[in-house]
């Protein structure tokens, strides 16, 4: 099965040295679960400064600079990897770097009959 980590953190207590770090050490994360058959994608999200929200109601468009909300934590980045089960998820989420300082969401992907593939 497919799970999302969802990778939550605020995004102002990280120095640019600790954020380079702990995109080696994700890196590292990614190669070692790449091997064993599991990785299938991760990537870091630009701030929410670089985020637009879009909503469409009644066919109108609503365009607005900004997050979907304004929370504590913020979307900072995402693994999207393929485990057997939720504890096999749980496993790798517990290894993202940022979950020593922030929160992981594991989320089971619903895959719908007739998407494009890779």
């Amino acid at each position: 099965m497919k799970y999302l980590l969802l990778i939550y953190f605020d995004e102002q207590v990280l120095s640019e040295t600790e954020r380079q770090a702990c995109y080696v050490e994700s890196t590292q994360l990614a190669r070692e679960i790449e091997a064993s058959g599991q990785y299938l994608a991760s990537n870091p999200l630009h701030s929410t400064a670089m985020a637009t929200t879009i909503r469409v109601r009644d066919g109108k468009r609503f365009v607005t600079d900004g997050p979907f909300a304004e929370t504590r934590e913020q979307l900072g980045g995402y693994f999207l990897i393929d485990a057997k089960h939720l504890d096999e998820a749980i496993g790798i989420a517990a290894r993202i770097p940022m979950a020593r300082r922030g929160t992981v969401e594991i989320r089971p992907v619903l895959e719908i009959p007739g998407l494009p593939t890779d």
